[in-house]
C-alpha cells in the first residue's frame, strides 16, 4: 500500500478550507423567512441569526387575545430559525463530511 501523497493532501484540504469560508460567507449574506397563522405573521432573520424584520398583519392583533398573537411571533421566529439551519445544512453539508475525501 503506498502512502498518500503530502502535497496533494495539502492541496484538498486548503481547497476545502476555501470552500467552506466561501460557504459561511453566503449563509451570512442571506435571509431567511418564517411566517405563522397563514401569513399573519413574518420573521425574517439575517444568516447571522439576527431578526431583520417583523411583519404583523393588523388582523391578529386583538387587545383580548394577546396570547394568539405571541404564539405567532414565536411560530415565525422558529420556523425562521429552521430555514436558517436548513440553509446552513444545505451550503454546509458537503464540506462538513470530514476529511474522507482527502484520502485519509
Amino acid at each position: 500500500m503506498s502512502q498518500p501523497d503530502m502535497n496533494q493532501i495539502m492541496a484538498q484540504a486548503q481547497q476545502m478550507q476555501q470552500q467552506l469560508q466561501a460557504a459561511q460567507a453566503e449563509i451570512v449574506a442571506s435571509t431567511v423567512e418564517g411566517t405563522a397563522g397563514n401569513g399573519l405573521v413574518t420573521v425574517v432573520l439575517g444568516g447571522d441569526g439576527e431578526v431583520r424584520d417583523l411583519t404583523i398583519d393588523p388582523k391578529v392583533v386583538d387587545p383580548e387575545d394577546v396570547e394568539t398573537l405571541q404564539d405567532l411571533v414565536v411560530g415565525a421566529f422558529r420556523e425562521a430559525n429552521q430555514n436558517l439551519r436548513d440553509l446552513a445544512d444545505e451550503k454546509m453539508g458537503p464540506l462538513s463530511q470530514g476529511m474522507g475525501g482527502l484520502g485519509l
